[in-house]
């Protein structure tokens, strides 16, 4: 079973989507159907969202501003989580504690930055992806990654985020369910909460019909009955 592995032994054909891990924390089941069963729908939130990530995507752009490098979607990678992505932001500050990078003199401490349309949540699930992100830079550049910053495009900006023990085993225990459930072919059951009203799939999920099929099986079973 991949959920039970040691986190040291994901292949590439075992990694998931980085992002799912901020899916997975706001509803399991809003992550499985967008991730196992490929449903999507787009509202005024993600739309605003992806608009914001287009403008800061800009592969393999690097800006020297000062001590800092800005580089834009950089692709990153954790095999111990099987986790893959881009990230919106790395910032590389000159430090004594950083890194070598090629073609650049002295060395170099990364700091993530993630892009958010809305406001800060009142949960962490902005925070796991932030720090899922931190997980993939320590491994690439063998270091350790201590905190990052999340910038809120509603309030215009960022809010620091400390990669603490607590938020780094909430990352580890979301990404080994994220590979079980994967794994397994499982979307979890509806369940109605507030929350439901700002969901982009509130139409595919229905939490409030009650229904135990998949949404795959449901909308395959509404087929049969029309033909």
């Amino acid at each position: 079973m991949k959920g039970a592995k040691t986190m040291s032994t994901y292949s590439e054909d075992e990694l998931l989507m980085l992002s799912g891990i901020q899916h997975f924390f706001f509803c399991p089941r809003q992550w499985a159907l967008i991730h196992i069963e490929q449903q999507w729908q787009e509202n005024i939130l993600t739309f605003g969202g992806r608009e914001l990530h287009e403008r800061v995507d800009d592969p393999f752009f690097t800006e020297a501003r000062g001590t800092v490098l800005v580089t834009r979607s950089l692709p990153i990678i954790s095999r111990r989580l099987g986790l893959y992505g881009v990230a919106d932001v790395v910032e590389f500050y000159q430090s004594d504690e950083g890194v070598q990078l090629r073609g650049r003199k002295g060395l170099w401490r990364p700091h993530p930055v993630e892009y958010k349309y809305g406001e800060p949540k009142i949960d962490e699930r902005d925070m796991v992806q932030l720090c899922a992100q931190a997980f993939c830079l320590e491994e690439m550049f063998n270091t350790s990654v201590t905190e990052g910053d999340i910038f809120y495009g509603r309030i215009r900006r960022r809010q620091r985020v400390l990669f603490d023990e607590n938020l780094r085993q909430q990352v580890i225990e979301l990404s080994r369910e994220m590979h079980r459930l994967f794994e397994a072919g499982i979307t979890p059951l509806p369940e109605e909460t507030k929350a439901c009203r700002n969901c982009s799939l509130l139409e595919i999920c229905m939490p409030y019909t009650g229904h135990k099929r998949s949404v795959r099986r449901y909308l395959d079973d509404a087929l049969r009955e029309i033909k």
